[in-house]
């Protein structure tokens, strides 16, 4: 195959931001080379906003032709959240034909060495960066996000998680030289030596499970982990969610082919409504890695089944924040409000039960009560939501029937501190859009347990009263320990409570974040810095992103020689 992109040519134009990439990871600083705002684009080959929109409608209705091996039938449709039937049919596999096919290239792909595979990397995602418009209405219409998150969210920073594996990716592969020259000493006689070469080996075929709400977001991680570790990547999504990462599949294979390797070494696993096929795929013996976000009934099954595979699994976890003390109440209440509305709490990250203290909390305007902190928590989300053009911007839409199901249900639970409302979305008002329900709840009582401590996705929160802080510490610790927690949060002017939290999260491996009262929000993560997820609680069993992420990907092949 004629290379119409050199290595040579990649090397020069994306050393330097992998090399920045590099740097970010080991100092945690902020950086990303992928612009937030809409603005930016529209420049040297980018889609502006216009041509980005114009770029998306054109797809509706399609058939997206990856010419993949192995194509028995065409399969499609989605329906936006917002009310769109998409109509974009795509290529259904013969897996018997396709695997094999996938597993062909590899060779060259490992051969080509971990720097000239982390530019083909990045120049992926450069084409991507470059569609991020028309990628952000490919996640709008499938998650239900509106548009701002679904540019951001799905565009720069589901980016810089892909760069920020490739980084890591890199860093691990090339810590071990390519050769070394080994000699033992032997007193008077001759010393032993030998040449040894190391490789970094595939292995094997990747599979990448997608979620419907964060397609590329948590699907870019782990394509661009194994990519980069030599790994061909079998991309299934969900079946609501396929058009963002159907897309992706397309830039990736165009890339390949330019740069003269097999394209087959990512494809498309598309699937019949119904079909089913996560369970089949997952259990092939090709199969070697697996990348899963999603429920934990299904994280659980891979964990336990796919034996063949090394899997990773983000699941679910009840995210908790704990209200003990504050000296910035509005800060506190605007920070939560805006946490728990947010993308309509569709988050793994975002706070379902909030412990407060049934005799209140000290703060800076003076001793609040447990009733006065849910009320005016829930006057905060109130203000926040009042607007509908503003409401509709932040909550996106419901991205699907159980959701709405689980938030009517939760009103039954408890004491309703605030009521969900119905939002009319003008431009689309076949949208489902509600704002978020707070429940009171109690922490002694058993019947509310079996609420509070089961995850209820969607916007819906609890306001659970403890009996004090020591025992809100407890409780935190028991929920990290039974149910996971992707995110925890702790509110405290105490010193010793706050030590108590950390104690807690460092004992149970849960990500905390403290006092957050201005721009930064619990539920949100930088790459290059913050790490999404730890692997150590039942939430999830692998960090974004870190070397564990990526270094089970590849093994290290040793071959010696006499010198």
């Amino acid at each position: 195959m004629a290379a119409e992109l050199s290595a040579h040519d990649l090397i020069a134009k994306h050393r330097p931001t992998l090399d920045q990439a590099l740097e970010a990871i080991r100092t945690r600083a902020y950086w990303s080379p992928h612009p937030e705002h809409p603005k930016a684009y529209g420049e040297n080959g980018s889609l502006g906003m216009a041509e980005g929109k114009a770029a998306f409608d054109a797809l509706l209705g399609t058939r997206l032709d990856l010419d993949q091996p192995g194509t028995d039938d065409w399969v499609g449709g989605e329906t936006s959240p917002y009310g769109i039937e998409l109509g974009v049919t795509y290529p259904h596999a013969d897996i018997d034909t396709l695997l094999p096919a996938m597993k062909a290239g590899q060779r060259a792909w490992r051969d080509a060495g971990a720097q000239a595979r982390a530019v083909v990397c990045l120049e992926i995602l450069k084409r991507i960066s470059d569609r991020t418009h028309e990628f952000a209405h490919a996640v709008m219409h499938t998650s239900g996000q509106a548009f701002m998150m679904a540019f951001q969210a799905g565009g720069p920073h589901a980016q810089d998680r892909g760069l920020e594996a490739v980084a890591y990716a890199y860093a691990e592969q090339v810590r071990t030289p390519d050769e070394a020259e080994w000699t033992k000493p032997q007193g008077k006689r001759d010393p032993l030596k030998l040449d040894k070469r190391f490789k970094a080996v595939p292995r094997g075929i990747a599979l990448v499970i997608g979620c419907n709400t964060f397609p590329t977001w948590n699907g870019y991680p782990g394509l661009f982990a194994s990519l980069a570790t030599g790994n061909a990547v079998l991309v299934k999504p969900h079946p609501r969610g396929v058009l963002p990462l159907a897309l992706t599949v397309q830039v990736a294979r165009e890339v390949l082919a330019e740069t003269g390797f097999d394209p087959n070494l990512v494809a498309l696993a598309a699937e019949r409504p119904g079909e089913g096929i996560a369970k089949t795929l997952a259990t092939r013996p090709e199969i070697r890695i697996i990348d899963y976000t999603g429920s934990t009934s299904f994280g659980d099954w891979l964990e336990a089944n796919a034996r063949q595979a090394q899997v990773y699994t983000e699941k679910a976890g009840v995210n908790t924040v704990l209200v003990e003390s504050t000296d910035n109440y509005k800060g506190m209440l605007s920070n939560l409000a805006f946490s728990l509305s947010l993308y309509s709490g569709q988050m793994c990250t975002t706070p379902q039960n909030l412990l407060i203290p049934r005799d209140g909390i000290t703060t800076d305007e003076g001793a609040k009560s447990y009733d006065e902190v849910v009320t005016d928590l829930a006057r905060s989300v109130g203000g926040l939501l009042g607007d509908d053009a503003r409401a509709n911007a932040l909550l996106g839409a419901i991205v699907n029937p159980d959701v709405k199901a689980r938030l009517e249900a939760a009103a039954g639970l408890g004491e309703v501190a605030l009521a969900s409302r119905e939002i009319v979305n003008p431009e689309f008002p076949d949208a489902v859009v509600r704002t978020p329900v707070i429940v009171k709840l109690d922490g002694a009582k058993p019947d509310d347990e079996a609420a509070y401590m089961s995850e209820c996705f969607g916007p819906v929160s609890f306001a659970v009263a403890v009996d004090s802080a020591t025992d809100g510490v407890e409780l935190l610790r028991r929920t990290i320990a039974d149910k996971g927690a992707m995110t925890v949060g702790a509110y405290t002017t105490s010193d010793e409570v706050a030590g108590a939290v950390e104690e807690v999260c460092l004992d149970e491996c849960a990500q905390l974040s403290l006092n957050l009262t201005g721009g930064v929000y619990v539920n949100q993560t930088a790459a290059f810095s913050d790490f999404h997820g730890s692997g150590g609680n039942p939430a999830a069993n692998a960090a974004l992103c870190d070397a564990a992420f990526v270094a089970n990907r590849f093994r290290m092949v040793e071959i010696r020689s006499e010198a």
